[in-house]
């Protein structure tokens, strides 16, 4: 059992959790996601404990999902963006409220929970898995079909959308006190100007940077500026509580147009697949089988009561806003249908300040 000091023994655990159980979930059919999260589940303290803590390495794996963010960025423009406003702001907008209002419904009425609890996880649920969706939609070579256009622009509106909703948890809890209202607005403050120095600085400053470094001629230092620029965008977008995923897509667009797209692809890849298989694994470790075993019933019911609501809707989204065929709305909802991770709501206080019954805290925090 490695001691968490000892990262060679924690990396070796990693990587063979992932070269054993990876190619078996490929070989039958699963995929690399299942493959990676059932990784998770066994060498987690559920399991096996070979990892007993996996917050230890929760956050360093969520830099997989930025530097995916960011290459999706990168494969981008913000002409092409443009051209997908309505998608990203249309369908998005309809697809989170739609699914918002129905989750909080059925939380409020079936569940009998609070009005701001049931706002909270109404809207909590609507949003999904921005990784597991990207990289399913990656690894079967579907995001340039009409679904995975579809949900790339849900998915992409999701992570705006999520900033003014974390914003609205203080009122939903009822910190209607002129201080909490202060500090909402000068979070939003901190979030438009951290967003306007991300602009302002890729556009001006990062062509610059680029260009000096590329005439060192030295790949190992063009490789730390391009992981400088994704890692500081990021950590400048975790400080005032916005997605680090969202500011690494800004960043990776404020890029596509560059002449160095090619290269920061080719040199961000190799990192993007080995810490988003991480990030997968550290969310099969934290996977609660004892909650499974101690309520099985209530876990796997409520699990299917989710998709069971958000898979038609996001059929009747993509049948009805986007025009899709059957096909592609019905693989626009399995992709779509499973709910964002919500220990992460957690993380910043979503769910724990306007939560206030115990079956909302156990379930959902």
């Amino acid at each position: 059992m490695p001691h968490e000091g000892n990262l060679l023994q924690a990396a070796v655990v990693f990587l063979l959790a992932a070269v054993l159980t990876v190619p078996l979930a490929k070989r039958l059919q699963l995929g690399a996601v299942l493959g990676y999260l059932f990784a998770g589940v066994i060498i987690g303290p559920s399991v096996l404990g070979l990892i007993g803590n996996p917050q230890s390495v929760a956050q360093f794996s969520e830099l997989g999902v930025v530097l995916l963010l960011f290459i999706i960025g990168l494969e981008l423009s913000p002409k092409r963006l443009w051209v997908m406003r309505k998608a990203v702001f249309g369908v998005g907008l309809a697809q989170v409220l739609l699914t918002g209002v129905v989750m909080g419904a059925v939380a409020l009425w079936l569940f009998g929970q609070p009005w701001n609890s049931a706002i909270v996880l109404g809207l909590g649920l609507a949003l999904s898995s921005t990784a597991f969706g990207l990289q399913s939609l990656a690894e079967r070579k579907e995001l340039n079909q009409p679904h995975g256009r579809l949900a790339f622009a849900i998915l992409l509106f999701q992570d705006i959308a999520a900033i003014p909703l974390i914003a609205l948890v203080p009122l939903l809890a009822g910190s209607n006190h002129p201080t909490s209202e202060a500090e909402g607005l000068r979070h939003v403050l901190q979030i438009l100007g951290s967003i306007a120095v991300v602009i302002i600085g890729g556009r001006y400053l990062l062509r610059p940077v680029f260009r000096i470094v590329a005439k060192t001629g030295l790949r190992e230092v063009s490789t730390a500026t391009a992981l400088l620029v994704v890692i500081g965008t990021a950590w400048l977008m975790e400080l005032v509580g916005v997605s680090m995923a969202l500011g690494a897509f800004l960043a990776g667009l404020l890029l596509a147009d560059s002449e160095y797209r090619h290269e920061l692809e080719s040199q961000i890849e190799p990192f993007k697949g080995l810490l988003l298989g991480l990030f997968f694994i550290s969310v099969g470790m934290g996977a609660n089988l004892g909650l499974l075993l101690s309520s099985p019933l209530v876990v796997i019911g409520l699990t299917l009561l989710l998709i069971g609501l958000k898979l038609p809707l996001l059929y009747g989204v993509g049948r009805l806003v986007d025009d899709l065929n059957r096909e592609s709305a019905l693989r626009l909802g399995i992709v779509l249908a499973a709910a964002a991770n919500l220990p992460s709501w957690c993380s910043r206080s979503v769910a724990t300040r306007a939560c206030s019954s115990p079956t909302c805290t156990t379930f959902w925090c």
